[in-house]
């Protein structure tokens, strides 16, 4: 119960805090006459049924994984906090982590009931605020103990594939060179 009243009263906060939503909520409450807490759960409401039900919900989840992340990545950028940069980085890998899983697991994803309502909801745990959130500890405790296992391993395949890359590059830069040489010589 007293997680539900801390969820609340953060809902209740976020939609009270100046900006574009509490304008949006003040217009909402003034034109139906509906408290703003329960227009935000019919909101709320709607995109679960959404995600569950409706056309273009693989779309809904992704969007709300990325656009509000991307949003305070870019203003996290922007300050001189690195803590704010480490929730968001920390973040951008456990759902990189996650599209790459998915991306395997084709249609796998569809035999799960409400797969996009759960991912919306596992993408919500992950970034919210405060610590131990969801990519904290999915980092913590999957990611990082692994990476650290496998690091060398991991080290050398990217050094591997930036000197095939950079051959790679060099030998069309070369190529290029060649041709435009023949080209200039031709004329």
């Amino acid at each position: 119960m007293a997680f539900q009243k801390e969820i609340k009263d953060n809902l209740e906060k976020f939609l009270q805090t100046p900006g574009t939503i509490n304008d949006a909520m003040t217009a909402a409450e003034k034109k139906t006459g509906v408290q703003r807490i329960y227009l935000a759960y019919g909101v709320l409401g709607l995109n679960a049924l959404w995600l569950v039900y409706g056309w273009g919900a693989p779309l809904l989840a992704n969007s709300i994984g990325f656009l509000y992340p991307a949003y305070w990545s870019i203003k996290a950028l922007e300050t001189s906090d690195l803590k704010d940069d480490r929730k968001w980085l920390t973040y951008w890998v456990v759902f990189a982590f996650f599209s790459v899983l998915e991306y395997f697991s084709g249609m796998l994803v569809y035999l799960i009931p409400f797969y996009w309502l759960l991912k919306c909801l596992f993408m919500c745990w992950c970034m919210m605020p405060g610590h131990n959130n969801g990519s904290e500890i999915i980092y913590n405790r999957l990611i990082k103990p692994k990476f650290h296992k496998h690091q060398a391993q991991i080290d050398k395949v990217v050094g591997d594939a930036q000197n095939m890359v950079g051959g790679l590059v060099n030998g069309i830069v070369q190529e290029s060179k060649n041709l435009a040489a023949e080209h200039i010589k031709a004329n």
